[in-house]
């Protein structure tokens, strides 16, 4: 019996000496690892509970140039409430009070709300949501209900701060603006995102985090506001002008662009495109991106080219037969039959006689093709415009160099507008470059930088080409220009009331591999005034229905005028005046009753009829009346009788007539 005892107490001293070895070895492990380790478990037990969370900055804005948004940020708020760190006496004493506050805010009775905070206490609930997407306002109110007045860790206040981008004006202009990487939001996305910030947040649930204090660690740096050069303005003329004529003529896709001629400061852009409903919406940045054969508006180059050459005149006689002629069995034809006969080289641009510009080129160039592809390239038409904002589509201008893409018929193809491709914006700024004497500048979308309220940095005009042509030739073709509406394909939009200047353009598109005689381009590249251009203007419309027009001058020539008539009424033209005053009655008395009219605190609608019809809509606006014009020249009637009391915003309707 004595040996059994012996031999279990010897087992049982074993178990106990094993043990406590165990424990031993257990010890000895956890002092190395509080002692050796420490710092690295520490490290990770933080790293799994407690983060570094990132606060973005709100980004610039974009700005019109007269301060308009175009887009901005704006936070939003989310907020939760962590109703386990509220004490007892807290919650009890202010539970009604605060459901109270949350009623009268958001909706539901206190009843259902004190039931709501309840529920959330006994489950212990760390992240209750309160509201979701607060503007700042709202989330300043909310901040100070109770218990959430007393913090982050007496009242258990979650704030969770998000920004979201707004386009105050709408759709206008959105592709240019753009959204991302595109338009000018990603091509000045540097100077728009400012900096990061951050604060320390804690786990308190499964992928549930809290901030740890009230304030940030490192507060975010807002970005930089982008002024732009656009004028609302004249984009809200330039936008309704073409959608107007999009839905008149059930076209597929259209473009506008108003630049400043001496600086090229891009004053409106609009690019709409149709749904399958009918509807136009800015679907893509047409005007910057699509390249397409140009069609007639290129004669020009092709004229200027000549012209530089020496090899002709603007007199220099060209015999158009009948308006028709074959290049290796390939037809030119006039669209007005029976041809123009012998004309000069100048009636054959005003005119846009394919026959006549395609004879010119030929007998000047066809053993000398490069010569002429030569002069379009020092023309800079071959090149990019080297755009900040992303997606310039790439021109195309064909050379006897590439045999491959080089044919018998290229060179008369190319003197009409075939063969050759460019992006509106791109034929925008070789017109801008006649325009301005010559002197092509680069198109510009942006004019500042503003930073917390101070200009940081100036966009000065980038010059292209100091002098595109002899100040002889850009006179000459000036003068062209000014002819074709006076007397040429565009004297449909002609008017004595204010002068313009430009090109009508119509080219077949290529469908299937071939040209189509269904679907077309029409365009309208111009200036006005003709005789001291402040701007150039440039409107593409593709696919118009046939039926209902298809050339240049019905379908882009007429948006081209009513953005020129309505700047011409709505933007001030500072002009030097002679010191020089001749009398003259009639415009004196004019005067006096403008003057008169203008500084007077009528309440009352006032009589303008025989008043000039841009004294008119001075005289009105400024009384706080919408105006709407049909015509030019005098007013000669008026929707809105004399005396009647104004009330501001309404619409009055003036006839004119010349």
């Amino acid at each position: 019996m004595k040996t059994v005892q012996k031999g279990i107490l010897n087992r049982l001293y074993i178990v106990v000496g094993l043990m406590t070895l165990f424990l031993i070895v257990i010890f000895v492990k956890i002092t190395q690892i509080q002692y050796s380790e420490g710092d690295k478990y520490r490290a990770l037990s933080e790293d799994r509970t407690v983060r570094n969370d990132t606060i973005f900055s709100n980004r610039g804005n974009v700005v019109s140039e007269g301060g308009n948004l175009l887009a901005t940020s704006m936070s939003k708020y989310d907020i939760r409430m962590d109703v386990v760190t509220v004490k007892t006496e807290v919650f009890e004493k202010n539970i009604h009070d605060l459901s109270e506050e949350m009623s009268a805010m958001f909706g539901k009775s206190v009843s259902e709300y004190k039931a709501y905070f309840r529920k959330a206490r006994r489950n212990k609930n760390r992240y209750l949501l309160i509201a979701r997407n607060l503007g700042y306002m709202d989330y300043l109110k909310v901040k100070n209900f109770p218990i959430f007045r007393l913090g982050v860790y007496k009242g258990g206040f979650i704030t969770e701060q998000k920004t979201v981008r707004a386009h105050p004006i709408g759709k206008i202009a959105e592709r240019t603006i753009g959204r991302g990487n595109v338009g000018l939001e990603g091509a000045y996305d540097s100077y728009l995102k400012g900096s990061l910030g951050w604060r320390m947040k804690q786990k308190i649930a499964n992928n549930q985090w809290k901030p740890i204090n009230d304030n940030n660690e490192v507060e975010p740096k807002d970005g930089s506001d982008v002024i732009t050069h656009l004028d609302v303005n004249v984009q809200d003329i330039a936008h309704h002008a073409l959608l107007e004529q999009l839905e008149v003529f059930e076209a597929d896709h259209g473009c506008v662009i108003v630049m400043e001629t001496k600086t090229g400061a891009i004053k409106a852009i609009s690019n709409l495109g149709r749904t399958s409903e009918g509807k136009y919406y800015e679907r893509l940045n047409y005007a910057v991106g699509e390249s397409h054969e140009p069609g007639s508006t290129f004669k020009l180059a092709s004229l200027l080219v000549a012209l530089e050459d020496k090899v002709i005149d603007t007199g220099t006689v060209v015999d158009t037969k009948k308006g028709k002629m074959f290049v290796y069995r390939k037809k030119v034809e006039d669209s007005h039959k029976g041809g123009y006969g012998e004309i000069s080289a100048a009636r054959a641009i005003e005119v846009s006689s394919n026959v006549g510009i395609v004879k010119l080129i030929q007998e000047q160039y066809k053993k000398q093709p490069q010569k002429f592809v030569d002069g379009i390239v020092k023309l800079g038409l071959a090149s990019k415009l080297g755009l900040e904002i992303k997606g310039e589509g790439r021109p195309y201008i064909p050379s006897p160099k590439n045999k491959k893409r080089w044919s018998g018929i290229s060179l008369e193809w190319m003197a009409w507008g075939y063969g050759v491709s460019l992006t509106p914006l791109q034929i925008l700024t070789f017109y801008n470059a006649i325009a301005n004497e010559g002197k092509m500048v680069k198109p510009q979308f942006v004019k500042a930088l503003r930073t917390e309220g101070k200009i940081e940095k100036v966009f000065e005009p980038v010059v292209l080409n100091e002098k595109i042509a002899s100040p002889a030739t850009i006179k000459k073709l000036q003068r062209i220009l000014e002819n074709v509406v006076k007397r040429g394909t565009a004297e449909n939009i002609y008017t004595p009331n204010f002068s313009m200047a430009g090109k009508t353009g119509t080219a077949k598109k290529v469908v299937n591999g071939v040209y189509s005689n269904q679907d077309y381009v029409a365009s309208f590249a111009g200036f006005f005034p003709a005789e001291a251009p402040k701007y150039s203007c440039l409107v593409v419309i593709h696919k118009p229905n046939k039926r209902k027009g298809y050339y240049g001058a019905t379908v882009a020539a007429p948006v081209f005028k009513k953005i020129a008539q309505k700047m011409y009424a709505s933007v001030p033209v500072s002009e030097e005046i002679a010191n020089e005053k001749p009398t003259i009655p009639a415009l004196d008395v004019a005067r006096k009753k403008y003057y008169s009219l203008l500084n007077s605190e009528k309440k009352t609608v006032p009589n303008v009829k025989g008043m000039a019809g841009m004294d008119a809509v001075s005289i009105l606006e400024n009384l706080g009346l919408k105006v709407v014009f049909q015509g030019i020249g005098k007013v000669k009637s008026q929707s809105l009788r004399k005396g009647q009391k104004i009330k501001k915003g309404n619409t009055i309707v003036l006839k004119l007539s010349s």
